[in-house]
C-alpha cells in the first residue's frame, strides 16, 4: 500500500513509503531516523471497472519522539501513569494537573475509581 506522510500542521509532503499495515492515529512509528506521532489518518479511493478501491493513504504526523512511559492500554497508547485518577489516558497529553510529569512525582496522584 503506498503511504504518504505529511506534517498535520501544513500538510508538506515528507515521504512516500510502501507499508503493509499503516499505523493508526494515536501510534508512534519510526522511518529514516525520525520518530512520527500519527494525528490523523485520510484514505483515497479510485473508481475501477464500477467499483471504489483503495489506491493510497495519508498519514498526518508530527515529529515526536516517544515517551519513555507510554504504555500501550486497552484502546491505544498512554502516556503516563494510567492508573492514576488524573491520567487523560492519551497519547498528546499526560495529564490535567502535571502534563509535562514525571507521574512518579506527582503529589497530587491518585488511583483512579
Amino acid at each position: 500500500m503506498i503511504v504518504e506522510l505529511r506534517q498535520s500542521v501544513n500538510l508538506v509532503l515528507l515521504d512516500r513509503l510502501e507499508l503493509n499495515d499503516p499505523p493508526m492515529p494515536g501510534q508512534w512509528f519510526k522511518h529514516n531516523q525520525s520518530s512520527y506521532l500519527v494525528m490523523q489518518r485520510r484514505h483515497r479511493y479510485k473508481l475501477h471497472s464500477g467499483c471504489y478501491e483503495l489506491s493510497s493513504i495519508v498519514l498526518l504526523v508530527k515529529v515526536q519522539k516517544q515517551p519513555t512511559d507510554a504504555r500501550f492500554v486497552g484502546h491505544g497508547w498512554v502516556i503516563g501513569d494510567p492508573d492514576c485518577r488524573f491520567n487523560a489516558l492519551s497519547p498528546l497529553l499526560r495529564c490535567a494537573v502535571l502534563p509535562d510529569g514525571p507521574c512518579d512525582r506527582c503529589v497530587h496522584r491518585e488511583a483512579r475509581s
